[in-house]
């Protein structure tokens, strides 16, 4: 897979399986081939909207595609172990939704599976994938403001959400934490790694899933994350990261932003800004070329979101729900972590 076009299936038809095609079908060098749906109206509608030649009413069909060189895995996270295993075991490479699954138990399972079948497999984090959240990564590598003491980081909606809605139900993996907390847990470890120690607290809907949660990160090097996110109120959706010589502030929407302000001690502050040939702050567009440029280079993983980072943040998430008392249908005590 050199020169040719990367061709894609997509599994599952709802919002962001639309939001993924649509930037896909702008990439020169990709071309979605077949698309899979529970119901086969729904997959043929997509279809139909997209261009798409193959439209299956079943994700085996999909998975069975000599055609398709990988899946878009892009139901909700309740179903990705059953979606991506099923893709894995006949042979495709996915690009797996975030969060990656319900718990680190599942994606031990789904990095085991894709070890052992020599298959690609990537969370599509897109925040870790974006280009001004990657020039962020580098100038806290390479040192730019010390050595980082403190992260700051939030996502939260003023939703509203009914008990009905998937955000309130536990079989559909319901609450801020998977959803949304995921963003501000990635943010951190991609700068800091898995932390030596996890504390929350939450607040619980009826149905027990989380309608906000707080959670303190700490590393045995001293540093700290004080993360948060929220389905009951709409937050400044903002970052910090604080060194021992300076600070980097991202305002609204630091997991698509526009532009972060590096600051240093005894210099002026220095604004980085998006570049517009990125194309629009929502773009999907990253993740996939990362896919792409991955898998003609014969990678089965990428080191912008290696598995084993994804591991971790699995961990993570399991150990703050541990902490906050949410649990979904089928786990039991003790068994969501690897």
């Amino acid at each position: 897979m050199t020169e040719e076009k990367v061709r894609w299936g997509v599994l599952a038809t709802g919002g962001m399986a639309a939001r993924f095609t649509a930037d896909l079908v702008d990439l020169p060098d990709a071309e979605v081939v077949a698309v899979a749906s529970r119901s086969e109206a729904s997959a043929k509608a997509f279809a139909e909207r997209f261009g798409i030649a193959r439209a299956y009413g079943g994700w085996d069909a999909l998975a069975h595609d000599e055609d398709v060189d990988v899946v878009y895995v892009a139901t909700p996270h309740s179903a990705h172990r059953a979606a991506a295993g099923l893709c894995l075991e006949a042979g495709r490479n996915v690009l797996c939704e975030k969060p990656f699954t319900l718990n680190a138990r599942e994606a031990a399972e789904l990095v085991a599976l894709a070890r052992e079948r020599g298959s690609f497999l990537m969370e599509a984090m897109w925040m870790s994938c974006n280009p001004l959240v990657r020039r962020l990564k580098a100038l806290v590598d390479d040192g730019a403001i010390g050595e980082v003491r403190t992260i700051q980081a939030d996502f939260g909606l003023n939703g509203a959400f009914p008990p009905a809605h998937r955000l309130r139900d536990p079989a559909q993996g319901g609450g801020a934490l998977l959803d949304l907390g995921v963003y501000p847990v990635s943010f951190a470890q991609l700068l800091l790694g898995e932390p030596d120690r996890v504390t929350a607290s939450a607040v619980l809907s009826e149905e027990g899933v989380d309608l906000q949660t707080g959670a303190l990160l700490s590393w045995d090097g001293g540093a700290l994350a004080a993360l948060h996110c929220s389905i009951v109120g709409a937050t400044a959706n903002s970052a910090s990261v604080t060194g021992s010589a300076g600070r980097i502030d991202v305002p609204y929407g630091f997991f698509f932003p526009t532009h972060f302000v590096l600051h240093r001690d005894g210099r002026d502050p220095e604004e980085f800004t998006a570049d517009p040939a990125d194309g629009p702050r929502d773009s999907l567009r990253h993740e996939a070329l990362e896919v792409m440029r991955a898998l003609r280079a014969g990678e089965t993983e990428s080191p912008l979101l290696p598995l084993d980072g994804t591991l971790a943040v699995m961990r993570t998430l399991d150990a703050v729900r541990d902490r906050v008392g949410v649990r979904y249908p089928g786990e039991e005590p003790g068994l969501t972590r690897a």
